[in-house]
């Protein structure tokens, strides 16, 4: 299957029974697929009139309990950024998909990683944090989607999967594993009538003395948990290497081609994969560069490169190659940069002893 519909199916497979979304390009499969077999399923498919509309549809479907989706790219998910941040105050468990294009703006329709800062940062006002899942394959498109609305209901929180158009088109086999939820919590705050129960509120204002405060400091509690706990990440052959890339998504997957070639004529590279954004494995990073030179390769102008450099702490040197405005590099270039890279290593280790 392709990527998006992967994701797509893995959602209805995990529970989804309402997605709200708006067409835009290389997302489309998403909806195109969610509007065909939501309705068999007992769901609900609503093609919003904007992006704006359809991340207030999510709010309104997860306050009464059902799990919820939309998708969208770059521009769409940046109307959303208002509706990320309620949905992260009132706490209500939804999956947000981002399938990555070039920008700012309109750019273009190509694949791209500009949206890191966006989904990682809080791209919305107010101090919150999302969890966000960087898939590598289709294999982890279903994955990480299922995983997504189970840990969107244990943490009550807004999730983000941080996909790109090549993973979102690519068609490849991959196992469709089946689904057991695991034990989560009640939904005793949800809205659904209140003739049997005390009325339940679920609200983003707080003008009490102190109460936003308070509530904040409640969020935060919640986010270093969830960094405790739900931290992601994949390296490959990091035991003996003397430099280390991190990429992630896409990035990643192309890189370890180039890794391999290298590796076959005798340099020692190791890849670290982040499969989490937020929370970083930063403590994971800093113990595994100990002492190699790191690369971080992007497609953008550098945005992960910024927590690469934080997990480090001033340890091992920090490079960059990227690409932004939606180019798609291909092994062979971050072939070139790290064949480059790897002899300046070589040269400095040599000029130490």
């Amino acid at each position: 299957m392709k990527g998006n519909e992967a994701l797509a199916e893995a959602a209805i497979h995990a529970g989804c029974r309402f997605y709200a979304g708006y067409p835009i390009t290389p997302q489309n499969e998403i909806p195109e697929y969610m509007s065909r077999k939501m309705p068999p399923s007992g769901g609900t498919f609503l093609q919003a009139e904007s992006e704006l509309a359809s991340i207030n549809m999510v709010f309104g479907a997860a306050a009464s309990g059902v799990r919820a989706m939309t998708s969208s790219s770059g521009p769409g998910i940046s109307l959303m950024q208002e509706g990320i941040s309620f949905l992260a105050m009132a706490e209500l468990p939804s999956v947000i998909v981002n399938v990555q294009r070039g920008g700012p703006g309109l750019g273009n329709i190509t694949a791209s990683q500009g949206d890191y800062y966006q989904a990682v940062k809080g791209g919305g006002h107010g101090d919150y944090r999302c969890i966000v899942y960087s898939p590598y394959n289709v294999q982890e498109m279903w994955d990480l989607t299922i995983r997504a609305f189970d840990k969107a209901d244990q943490y009550r929180t807004p999730v983000i999967i941080l996909s790109d158009g090549v993973i979102g088109q690519m068609m490849e086999p991959f196992i469709p594993r089946p689904y057991h939820r695991p034990e989560l919590p009640q939904k005793d705050w949800t809205l659904g009538g209140c003739r049997q129960r005390a009325p339940r509120v679920i609200k983003t204002l707080f003008m009490g003395q102190g109460e936003l405060e308070a509530r904040n400091v409640a969020l935060l509690a919640k986010y270093r948990t969830i960094s405790r706990h739900e931290i992601m990440y994949d390296t490959h052959e990091t035991n003996d290497a003397d430099m280390l890339v991190v990429a992630s998504g896409i990035a990643a997957r192309i890189t370890l081609s180039a890794i391999k070639e290298l590796r076959a004529s005798g340099r020692k590279i190791g890849l670290f994969r982040p499969i989490t954004l937020f929370p970083f494995p930063d403590k994971a990073l800093a113990r595994i560069s100990r002492g190699k030179t790191v690369m971080v390769v992007e497609m953008n102008a550098g945005q992960m490169v910024d927590d690469v450099r934080l997990a480090v702490n001033g340890k091992s040197t920090v490079l960059f190659y990227g690409r932004p405005g939606g180019v798609v590099f291909t092994p062979e270039d971050v072939q070139h940069q790290l064949q480059t890279a790897y002899r300046k290593h070589i040269r400095q280790q040599n000029s130490l002893q």
